[in-house]
């Protein structure tokens, strides 16, 4: 579902514009509908973030013979862009809290634009994101404050794949503790 998602927002907003879609997360927003917070990279190596709004209308079509005036409806999403803002203008993200699963965040532009994604895994994944195309296309480090090192900057086993290997190594670590909980104590004194 999210890959015919990604699919359609490329070819219905950032096709037309020459950009390319590289990340984007569902958030919560006020307004009724779907939100999505997009970053993408244009021709031009200029790296943008919006806000794209989804919103459901229904058309009619005509269906039939020549001679038919019959219509049927259908349900169409409309994407459309509300938010714009460069990568370069991004001062600040602000994780709020390292130490709690909270999926809110705050991007520094020259004003704080509050974000609410749907899972904390999703923001760290943003944020992954930004992190990359940051250094590779503005030539600087992204500025972070209150995240968990350890999701957003890759060691020895972990390397930018995603929350695939975040969770393959908690599994790792937990499957060491059980073996070690089920090893035998010696009790000779």
């Amino acid at each position: 579902m999210s890959s015919l998602l990604r699919e359609e927002m490329q070819r219905v907003l950032f096709r037309p514009s020459k950009q390319r879609l590289v990340e984007y997360i569902e958030i919560e927003e006020p307004t009724h509908g779907r939100h999505f917070l997009c970053v993408s990279v244009a021709k031009n190596k200029l790296v943008q973030l919006c806000i794209v709004r989804c919103q459901i209308s229904q058309t009619a079509l005509k269906s039939g013979s020549k001679g038919s005036h019959t219509q049927r409806s259908s349900i169409q999403e409309c994407y459309r862009k509300a938010e714009v803002w460069s990568l370069q203008d991004l001062t600040l993200v602000d994780g709020r809290d390292a130490d709690v699963d909270d999926p809110c965040f705050l991007l520094h532009f020259d004003k704080i634009r509050t974000v609410t994604a749907v899972s904390c895994s999703a923001k760290y994944s943003f944020v992954r994101a930004l992190v990359v195309l940051s250094d590779q296309h503005c030539q600087k480090s992204l500025n972070l404050r209150n995240f968990d090192w350890a999701y957003i900057k890759p060691t020895s086993f972990y390397s930018n794949r995603g929350d695939c290997v975040v969770l393959t190594q908690i599994c790792f670590y937990a499957f060491n503790l059980v073996c070690l909980s089920m090893c035998p104590v010696p009790l000779d004194a």
